[in-house]
């Protein structure tokens, strides 16, 4: 009986220890399940006693089935074990998305460029929402690959800063404007608005104005220019759109002759344009810029726009000299304070070439202290005068402005002054062709000259008159109470034999291309005229000028429009209006004559002067301007630009 127990009890230890030796080795690689052991059968450590034999069969029975269980439940941990390898794979690959989509967001920040790249969208598997055990052995959604940071395109740049650092907005032709409040780091926009009332005390009566740049009807209101653009610098590539409505799109391309050469509409193709060129912009030195298009001309120191002058009306140096250029230009900036630049262009304000021969120039600027400012301008080549081949034009333009005084804390904060002079001639265009005045009289004082042929720069000899240009300006500016109000005086003169330079006033509706009899532009024929202003701002924002000027102009031959006006009647004593033919005299009854200058006995006999024709008395069939000698005008503007 004894040997029957110890046999019993010796199987019963033998299945035990090998349930718990399978147990341990299966713990060794991975942690058992919490409901493992409850799946093997465990003999009782109270069994009974007379039941030995009954436990020892029992033990015997179960031994087989342990196994297999055991062998059921590592096949079931080893799938469950590598469902979650593969559940913390795809959470790892998860953060490791969203890892570099924080690290492209930082770059992006610290980069300046504002912009964050957009989430991807991955969520990792172990918070994915309705994630549970019922869900574990399911594939999950493939995580899109994670979007690159954009591409940082940066503005224009200049590493060693840009050039004329400081505040230079006292200078005449550069205005008082020293914000913008709505540029970007792309674009820079630019609005203006000019708009003046102009009383002329000679009152013509078809309130029409000639020789100015700037003021073109008397006693009316008038809208000079309305424009909108503006810079963009996007990867250092530049440009500039301005355009140009208002007086100013219809009085500028009038002054030009090119557009008669050749075919196109040239001044309709450009006329509502001021500024429009693209360029680039290299980081040498403190910049190199490439420009080609329309751009504005520095010869004459005054801008073309109002708003950045010291005077509404410039002296005749600035109204005589191009408000434009169009071609290419050469910025160099070998320092922050000096400027080099060529230019080929056209010609002299002039939207083609008037012959055969472009325009070549330059400026050299240079700002040595914040209170000086020195500009050369020069130019030569070109052939500037229609129907005039091989007359070149050479021309020197200099300037200097200087601010005297500064203190912001006095009632009277700010001095500056503007010097300019300049000096030009034309020479060449072949042997003398018919004769001409030496006095230089124009046809309202009984002149007959046609002169057609050659010129020269320096003097009048073998027969061909002197066409030249020497003028000056001066300005003086004063500022009050922090820039709030300004005081500007000045004035200038010019000498201009051939006239080349001088505004041909718009009689009849005469442009550079018709001409007109009534003031020919002939070589030798004379016009010395000087000028002077006084002139009020109110600057109550850095974004707009309340200007009232008062202005005197003399001319020693006939120019300015007299009481009669420049506009020929409909019919005697009829309302004035164009004919349509300025290039020829009018009659009385201001029908054309169908002869131009040099033919007056032919229009007088064509008006029906009959035998009077040739007299004093035959040219009273003809029609003439009221043309005056001096001229003085009150102007009231008021100007805005962002």
């Amino acid at each position: 009986m004894r040997g029957n127990f110890r046999k019993a009890m010796t199987l019963a230890v033998f299945s035990v220890g090998t349930s718990v030796l399978s147990q341990a080795q299966t713990s060794a690689s991975s942690p058992a399940p919490p409901d493992l052991t409850a799946r093997v059968e465990q003999p009782s450590p109270a069994a009974d006693k007379g039941s030995i034999p009954a436990a020892s069969s029992t033990a015997k029975q179960e031994l087989k089935p342990t196994v297999e269980q055991e062998i059921e439940a590592l096949k079931s941990r080893i799938d469950q074990l590598e469902r979650e390898a593969k559940q913390a794979k795809d959470a790892a690959l998860a953060d490791s998305n969203d890892t570099a989509v924080l690290k492209a967001a930082e770059k992006s920040l610290v980069a300046g460029s504002g912009a964050v790249p957009a989430s991807t969208g991955v969520t990792p598997a172990s918070t994915t929402p309705g994630f549970s055990s019922s869900t574990a052995g399911q594939e999950p959604v493939p995580a899109p690959a994670a979007a690159p940071a954009p591409k940082e395109i940066s503005a224009q740049t200049t590493t060693k800063g840009e050039p004329f650092e400081g505040d230079w907005t006292w200078l005449n032709s550069n205005g008082h404007a020293s914000d913008s409040p709505m540029a970007t780091k792309y674009f820079t926009p630019e609005f203006r608005s000019d708009v003046n009332y102009t009383l002329d005390y000679n009152h013509p009566h078809d309130d029409s104005l000639g020789g100015s740049t700037e003021t073109f009807r008397s006693d009316e209101w008038q809208l000079e220019q309305i424009s909108i653009g503006g810079d963009i610098h996007i990867d250092n590539v530049r440009g500039r759109i301005l355009t140009m409505d208002g007086l100013f799109a219809t009085t500028t391309p009038r002054n030009d002759a090119s557009p008669s050469r050749g075919q196109w509409d040239l001044a309709n193709a450009y006329k509502y344009v001021s500024e429009a060129w693209g360029g680039y912009h290299w980081d040498v030195a403190h910049g190199v810029n490439l420009d080609a298009g329309i751009f504005v001309s520095y010869i004459g120191l005054f801008s073309y726009y109002n708003f950045d002058n010291w005077t509404y009306q410039p002296s005749f140096v600035s109204s005589n000299t191009p408000w434009f250029f169009n071609g290419i230009r050469l910025q160099y900036f070998p320092t922050k304070k000096l400027k080099i630049e060529p230019w080929f262009i056209n010609g002299w304000q002039s939207y083609a070439r008037a012959n055969g021969k472009p325009g070549l120039g330059g400026q050299i600027l240079w700002r040595p202290k914040p209170y000086l400012d020195f500009v050369w301008n020069n130019y030569g080549l070109g052939e500037d005068a229609v129907g005039f081949p091989g007359r070149s034009r050479i021309h020197a333009d200099y300037s200097a402005q200087v601010k005297v005084y500064d203190d912001p804390s006095k009632l009277l904060n700010k001095i500056a002054f503007t010097v300019t002079g300049d000096l030009g001639c034309e020479y060449g265009g072949g042997p003398s062709s018919g004769p001409y005045d030496p006095n230089g009289n124009s046809p309202l004082m009984g002149s007959s000259s046609t002169y057609t042929g050659g010129v020269n720069c320096h003097n009048s000899k073998n027969g061909r008159p002197k066409q030249a240009f020497v003028g000056w300006m001066m300005y003086n500016r004063y500022w009050f109470k922090k820039d709030l109000f300004a005081v500007t005086l000045g004035g200038g003169q010019m000498n201009n034999p051939g006239r080349y330079l001088t505004l041909l006033p718009p009689i009849n509706g005469a442009t550079a291309i018709t001409g007109t009899p009534y003031f020919t532009e002939n070589g030798g024929d004379r016009a010395q005229m000087h000028d002077g202003t006084i002139t009020f701002d109110y600057m109550p924002s850095q974004f707009i000028t309340f200007r009232l000027e008062q202005g005197y102009r003399y001319s020693d031959v006939p120019y300015w429009t007299g009481r009669g006006g420049i506009t020929p009647p409909a019919s005697v004593g009829g309302p004035p209006i164009n004919n349509g033919q300025p290039s020829q005299y009018a009659c009385a009854n201001g029908a054309p004559s169908g002869f131009g200058y040099g033919s007056l006995t032919q229009a007088e006999l064509a008006c029906g002067a009959g035998p009077t024709a040739g007299t004093p008395t035959g040219t009273s069939a003809i029609w003439w301007p009221d043309l005056r000698t001096n001229q003085t005008v009150t102007t009231f503007a008021i100007m805005v630009r962002f």
